[in-house]
């Protein structure tokens, strides 16, 4: 064999290749232990992994912990990524939604209290099925608890009626 064959030869991923996709799969577990059981039960997971992942949690000294994870993502190495990690993406986008629309009824509390019946005819014409009584006498009470400091019951409310609203 010349030097010429050597450079048309497949000889595979590089090594720095091979360790970048052990880190990336080192990363994908340490995601996997931080999931909440409800949230992990709707992975698609081996029993080995969802055991090894399941035995993760419970470890608390740092370098038991590395170990592990360690351990884990040699499991994964051995498992198709992809479905893996198509429903954790799925897990995150949704999550990403629920905080998106959290923040939007944050945002419309807030500017209903601030700038009262400006705000409150800004809200009906992008929801024009809303229980205008409602959301006026909430609006007015927590301007009212908010100006005498006493605590957010009502603003607790309206955040509570547009999120039933927005929802």
């Amino acid at each position: 064999m010349t030097h010429d064959d050597f450079d048309d030869a497949d000889l595979g991923p590089s090594k720095s290749q091979l360790k970048r996709d052990a880190h990336e799969l080192l990363d994908l577990g340490a995601a996997l232990v931080e999931l909440a059981p409800q949230q992990l039960a709707q992975i698609p997971l081996s029993e080995t992994v969802l055991a090894a992942v399941k035995e993760t949690r419970g470890i608390t000294a740092h370098g038991a912990r590395k170990r592990q994870l360690k351990y884990l993502g040699k499991l994964l190495r051995l498992e198709d990524d992809a479905p893996i990690r198509e429903a954790l993406e799925r897990l995150q986008s949704r999550h990403a939604l629920t905080v998106a629309h959290h923040h939007q009824c944050e945002r419309w509390r807030d500017r209903l209290i601030a700038e009262g019946d400006a705000a409150l005819t800004a809200l009906l014409d992008e929801f024009p099925h809303a229980d205008r009584q409602q959301l006026r006498q909430l609006m007015r009470a927590a301007q009212t608890e908010q100006a005498q400091g006493k605590p957010p019951k009502s603003a607790r409310e309206l955040f509570r009626a547009l999120r039933a609203l927005i929802g």
